[in-house]
């Protein structure tokens, strides 16, 4: 990522914002052994669950762990008897738990109870199911880190089903699509033939293809190829946009979903760097707005939403979106965000920020693909101190 693209009622961030680091002291054990990074975690964690008033599983209360020594330290200090917290503290402590117990990374600075409930969604992304059927575990919301080689970060978490969370697994961009393109092909190759569509690990073309593009969105890809990827889905809220055609993408796409997107899109083509460009934008949108329209209707919100995603899967839409996008630069595609912000055609709650690159996957923790590094607690652990949690001597 290099700038920030908010859009629509949700934020997408094309290139995430610096995270200053505080400084704290070295922790230590009670006999004076310096901490790991993982057991000084373990010992926060059990402490903001006593800070909240939520009590860890059982089995975490009677075995001796640094999160049980948390535990009853946060107890000893606030006490048992603390208000109900929001589900989203719940959420939060459960999923910094599981984090704990795969020794994966949780970037605290950011990834909050407010973080959790910003990129709650009542439907799958990918399967376009409603989420939280009681009996029905496939269809239960899951939190998804997009890229798997990195840990809960901001900017790295979409919702879905348990279903496309399950399947999706350690896939990323590259071997979802062609997993999207080997099914394609079957169902080709069986058309007209009576039997079900081919899926793998529960999920058809469509799905894969949905997983392929979420995925493509946190991965930098050379330009040409992020030009031909179709907009299947839309990134979910708080996602990071790694390519600066992919953001263009969603920022045109976007003007669809709210009122006056007319006025916007013409004075958003007077910015584009010349003629042609002009002619292959208004090629390429004259093809995908009808199709929009069409679907669209007197429907709803998320009823567009799916119209806009679909009309991205007419060919002839991709083929002039390409012809259009491959005409620019990635420097270009990024001066036409800045400048239509700037001039204020975006639609409400769409602003465009300039980042610097080095700091796009900061607390991503690539590195160790996702996992808390193998050291000791010292300056490097005061990201992952929430408001409250103590600092161990």
């Amino acid at each position: 990522m290099t700038p920030d693209l908010f859009a629509d009622d949700s934020h997408n961030w094309f290139v995430p914002s610096p995270a200053r680091r505080p400084r704290a002291g070295s922790a230590n054990t009670a006999s004076g052994a310096p901490l790991t990074l993982h057991q000084h975690i373990g010992f926060q964690l059990g402490w903001d669950h006593a800070r909240h008033g939520v009590a860890p599983p059982r089995p975490h209360t009677l075995e001796p762990s640094p999160l049980q020594q948390g535990w009853h330290a946060g107890l000893a200090c606030f006490g048992t008897h603390r208000p109900v917290p929001r589900r989203a503290v719940r959420q939060w402590l459960q999923l910094r738990l599981q984090a704990w117990l795969r020794g994966l990374n949780v970037e605290l600075l950011h990834i909050t109870p407010n973080h959790l409930h910003q990129i709650e969604v009542s439907v799958c992304p990918i399967t376009r199911e409603a989420l939280g059927h009681a009996g029905e575990p496939a269809a239960a919301a899951a939190i998804n880190r997009v890229r798997h080689d990195a840990g809960y970060a901001a900017g790295n978490l979409a919702v879905m089903s348990q279903r496309a969370h399950v399947a999706k697994a350690a896939h990323g961009f590259g071997t979802a699509w062609a997993t999207a393109q080997s099914l394609q092909a079957q169902d080709q190759a069986q058309l007209g033939a009576a039997g079900p569509a081919a899926t793998r690990d529960g999920l058809g073309a469509a799905h894969w293809s949905r997983l392929a593009v979420l995925c493509s969105f946190v991965e930098a890809l050379p330009h040409e190829q992020a030009c031909e990827l179709p907009l299947v889905v839309l990134p979910p809220n708080r996602l990071r946009l790694f390519n600066p055609a992919q953001a263009l993408q969603v920022f045109i796409s976007r003007q669809l979903l709210s009122a006056g997107w007319s006025q916007r899109i013409n004075a958003l083509e007077a910015m584009l760097p010349g003629q042609p460009a002009q002619r292959a934008f208004r090629s390429f949108f004259q093809t995908l707005l009808p199709r929009v329209l069409e679907a669209k209707g007197s429907i709803g919100a998320q009823e567009s939403r799916w119209a806009l995603e679909d009309a991205w899967g007419h060919p002839a839409v991709q083929q002039r979106w390409t012809r259009f996008a491959q005409g620019l630069t990635p420097a270009q595609c990024e001066a036409v965000m800045r400048q239509a912000t700037a001039g204020h055609i975006a639609p409400e709650g769409v602003r465009f920020e300039s980042q610097a690159d080095a700091l796009a996957t900061e607390g991503w923790c690539l590195e160790t693909r996702g996992h808390v590094p193998h050291e000791l607690a010292g300056d490097a652990l005061a990201p992952r101190l929430s408001a409250g949690s103590p600092t161990l001597h």
